[in-house]
């Protein structure tokens, strides 16, 4: 049961550990000694037009949110503002003008974690995501990231390939996650150890079926030696406008976790409803039994874009699913899954060997 501080301190004094009463009543995080409710394994410290809040207000979130650590990237894209618009769009479909690759996000986010102390340091994990994924070169961006940041970066993504109406609004050709760019992507990714986070939408806002999730088992059987994380399970909201609940989601899903040991499964938000929970926010039993069949292939996240203060309601969300499961699995999908798969070292040049940029 829920405890005051006052009636804790009442009963502290009749304890000869307070730090233990405090441990048992999951009050402890605030007092500095639990452990944190979540990892938050999908965050971005900008939106679509390169802005954000400084990474003190999103550790000052955390700490507020029972988070311990977060995966980091920027956004590979840039909303333009065109010149016939009098005001700025609020997001990327906020009028019809383009959206661009953006690169230096990468940079960006390097130079504000260069300002944190080492231990706050530590709780984010960077990800690179600023190269064009349709562009074979894409790779020496990368190589250029580590050189720039030797030991800093601990994966790759969120990779926009597939993604409905961005996809429509981005210049030059179609992302997709089984092309020669992407694939010299995977080979550095392989090389470092670095996991990949993929969005990719299993389908069009037209088709029925997994139209697009052979792109995906492409890159999971030509790259077996890769953790690739598929952000959203391949949905998205515009998919939920336009589908509805697709009911070929959950066997597609399923198969591929059999097929692919190296597939890992976002959970962020639009899966959340209508998947994980059902229209009374009720846990589904489908997807609990199958998140509880691969207790280790699963993560959370908040996918938020640089404003931090809603970042324990987005996590909160996931309570009534999480205390479905096993007590253990509850565990490992909240906190666990995610800093599994991160490299035991950041990346570094090749001629370097070990390095450590982000002690």
């Amino acid at each position: 049961m829920p405890y005051s501080h006052s009636v804790l301190n009442t009963l502290c004094a009749l304890f000869t550990s307070c730090a233990a009463l405090l441990l048992h009543t999951g009050l402890s995080h605030a007092a500095g000694s639990a452990e944190p409710r979540y990892t938050d394994g999908h965050l971005h410290t900008v939106d679509f037009f390169q802005q954000g809040a400084p990474l003190s207000a999103l550790l000052s979130a955390m700490d507020e949110s029972a988070v311990g650590n977060a995966m980091v990237a920027g956004i590979p894209l840039m909303k333009k503002w065109h010149e016939d618009e009098p005001k700025r769009p609020d997001t990327y479909a906020g009028d019809d003008a383009r959206v661009y690759w953006f690169s230096a996000t990468d940079a960006y986010l390097a130079q504000a974690l260069q300002t944190l102390p080492p231990e706050q340091r530590r709780r984010l994990h960077p990800f690179m995501s600023g190269f064009n994924p349709t562009d074979k070169n894409a790779d020496l961006h990368l190589q250029r990231m580590i050189e720039l940041y030797p030991g800093l970066w601990q994966g790759i993504g969120e990779v926009i390939t597939r993604h409905d109406d961005l996809t429509a609004l981005t210049d030059g050709d179609t992302a997709r996650a089984n092309s020669e760019a992407m694939f010299r992507v995977y080979r550095f990714a392989a090389r470092h150890r670095l996991p990949v986070l993929l969005h990719s939408n299993i389908t069009s806002k037209r088709e029925r079926n997994p139209l697009y999730a052979g792109e995906v088992e492409s890159a999971l059987a030509k790259f077996p030696e890769v953790n690739f994380i598929w952000a959203h399970a391949g949905t998205s909201a515009t998919l939920h406008r336009f589908q509805g609940k697709m009911d070929f989601l959950l066997p597609t899903i399923s198969r591929m976790l059999d097929a692919y040991p190296n597939l890992y499964i976002d959970l962020s938000w639009t899966v959340l409803r209508p998947y994980l929970l059902d229209g009374n926010d009720q846990p589904e039993g489908d997807w609990v039994a199958l998140v509880s069949r691969y207790p280790s292939r699963f993560v959370i996240g908040s996918d938020l874009l640089g404003k931090y203060d809603k970042l324990g309601e987005k996590l909160s969300a996931f309570a009534a699913f999480l205390q479905a499961l096993p007590a253990d699995v509850e565990a490992q999908v909240a906190r666990s899954n995610f800093l599994a798969l991160l490299p035991p070292h950041g990346a570094c040049p090749e001629r370097e060997g070990h390095c450590t940029a982000n002690p």
